[in-house]
């Protein structure tokens, strides 16, 4: 059914509930979330600390005292509470936001992009976690980012938990809307950012996965020895891709470089970082050739069309494939 004759979804008249005073980015995506589901789309929202009028409501996050997901009930504060998202991995306590990831996370993805294949689900799922919803988790549950015993450099009041605090009322203002009108605000944006985030991991970040896939499946193509990979163009998001790909197949720290084209047509020999590491190279290129351009270059390494090598040996760059190529050959060659 294509978009111009997909029925509209009804407005739910299921009532989702949370807590009433100054707001955090927690419950406010917590809120949108629940809504992009077809069973709350739209659902009316009540915001109370009374335990009466939060009782008969159908759904109630980030207030209440109790975790319990047969009872459609997520709050994060009561004592003893310290679930995280330990079955993908992370170790940060959850928020009413990350509970409600949790329980509906997989149906929020796929309500907004239902063509996304199901079997790379569950990795977009952990992906969108950790580049956004985590964050969330964390700044609400006070959870420092910056190792105890250290002190951060700075102060970021640019994030999302910052803005959406910005949307209270201050002490002193007058005016301005309610504060519920206020929260709805700043759901809104909160969402947006959270499809913002997901639309950029669902519609560049997967087709990236499978291209660096493919290309360390098919490395044997490009050279025998297969630490050498080839990408279609550059540009494209592939280190942490690489690294994670390498891990499911078994094959650690086996690719050495990755060629592709620059913007100009340039083919790039790039080395690949150890993992963890932001310089440190599997394998530079030759300490002879870093510094050196063009004919002197080609000169030295005895390859035709060299361009450039950079000082620390991480990228380098031929005018055609098959001399990026042997520059990766022949760095492999001489660091054996």
């Amino acid at each position: 059914m294509s978009a111009l004759t997909k029925k509209p979804r009804v407005a739910s008249k299921l009532v989702i509930g949370t807590h009433s005073g100054t707001f955090q980015a927690d419950e406010a995506l917590g809120v949108y979330l629940l809504r992009v589901l077809p069973l709350y789309h739209k659902s009316p929202v009540v915001r109370s600390r009374d335990l009466k009028v939060l009782e008969p409501l159908d759904i109630v996050i980030d207030v209440g005292g109790v975790y319990d997901h047969s009872k459609l009930r997520y709050d994060h504060h009561q004592r003893g509470f310290a679930e995280t998202l330990s079955e993908v991995g992370y170790t940060t306590k959850l928020s009413a936001t990350g509970l409600v990831y949790r329980h509906y996370g997989h149906e929020i993805i796929t309500t907004l992009h239902p063509t996304l294949p199901p079997a790379i689900l569950p990795w977009v799922y952990s992906r969108m976690y950790g580049s956004f919803v985590e964050a969330v988790d964390g700044i609400d549950n006070g959870v420092e980012i910056v190792p105890e015993g250290s002190s951060p450099m700075y102060r970021d009041g640019s994030g999302l938990s910052a803005r959406v605090g910005r949307l209270n009322k201050r002490w002193n203002e007058e005016g301005g809307g309610t504060e519920d009108e206020r929260f709805e605000v700043a759901s809104k944006m909160a969402g947006e950012e959270f499809e913002s985030v997901l639309r950029g991991i669902v519609e560049s970040e997967v087709p990236a996965r499978v291209l660096v896939e493919e290309a360390v499946k098919a490395r044997f193509d490009v050279h025998e020895g297969g630490e050498i990979i080839k990408f279609p163009s550059g540009g494209m998001p592939w280190k942490g891709h690489l690294y994670d790909i390498e891990e499911d197949l078994k094959l650690d720290g086996v690719i050495k470089f990755v060629l592709y084209t620059d913007q100009a047509g340039m083919w790039r020999v790039q080395a690949v970082t150890v993992k963890g590491t932001a310089f440190t190279n599997r394998v530079g290129l030759l300490e002879e050739w870093r510094g050196v351009r063009d004919e002197e270059l080609s000169g030295k390494s005895g390859i035709e069309g060299c361009t450039f090598v950079h000082n620390s040996g991480f990228i380098g760059g031929n005018k055609t494939f098959e001399g990026a190529l042997k520059m990766a050959i022949k760095t492999l060659e001489g660091s054996k």
